[in-house]
């Protein structure tokens, strides 16, 4: 009896309806069935699904290629790539393929820097965006699988311009140090979330 009156308390406090206890045995039916399928619905948590299977503990990562006319910038990424792999992950990180379980090549396809903002009286610039495409490539060096491919990875970062023209060249370089950690969480994110 008293289960029956807590079905009526509780279907009277639905609006519009009578209260019956067979509404309240549907509600709990609806609210069972969605939660059991909610769990289908492909969600996870963060760094749990992987792309890599789970026979590869070693990942190299060699230097990566430089078509650019930038100096060192290969450096700067491959460098942020492997910290990013390191703090990030459980695999061993090697500099070079021989011993490794799959190697991460890549390459820096080109870098190019633009103004975007200029000063109105003197028509100097005052902000620039340099902007990097890459390629990289994760491959199972037992099956020769690629595991991972983007061929054109587009990284941008905004610097403002020194008034003093010897100071330019050296606010570009904490502008790409910022691109490559952005571009080493980037990818290493994309490695190991199965999205």
């Amino acid at each position: 009896m008293k289960n029956e009156e807590r079905n009526w308390k509780f279907a009277s406090l639905l609006p519009g309806t009578s209260p019956t206890p067979s509404l309240f045995r549907s509600c709990l039916l609806l609210t069972a069935c969605c939660l059991l399928f909610f769990p289908a619905c492909g969600y996870h948590v963060a760094g749990t699904a992987s792309r890599i299977p789970p026979d590869v503990k070693t990942v190299a990562v060699p230097a990566f290629k430089n078509l650019s006319t930038t100096f060192r910038i290969e450096q700067q990424l491959t460098s942020a790539v492997t910290r990013e792999f390191l703090e990030r992950t459980h695999f061993r990180i090697l500099p070079n393929p021989a011993g490794a379980d799959a190697v991460l090549k890549g390459t820096v396809k080109d870098v190019r820097a633009r103004a975007i903002t200029f000063d109105i009286n003197t028509g100097r610039a005052t902000s620039l965006q340099v902007q990097v495409t890459a390629e990289v490539k994760l491959e199972d060096l037992h099956s020769h699988k690629i595991l991972f491919s983007n061929s054109s990875y587009v990284f941008r970062e905004e610097y403002q311009v020194s008034e003093s023209p010897s100071a330019l060249f050296e606010e570009d370089k904490p502008a790409l140090d910022r691109l490559s950690r952005d571009f080493a969480r980037t990818l290493v994110t994309d490695i190991i979330e199965n999205f």
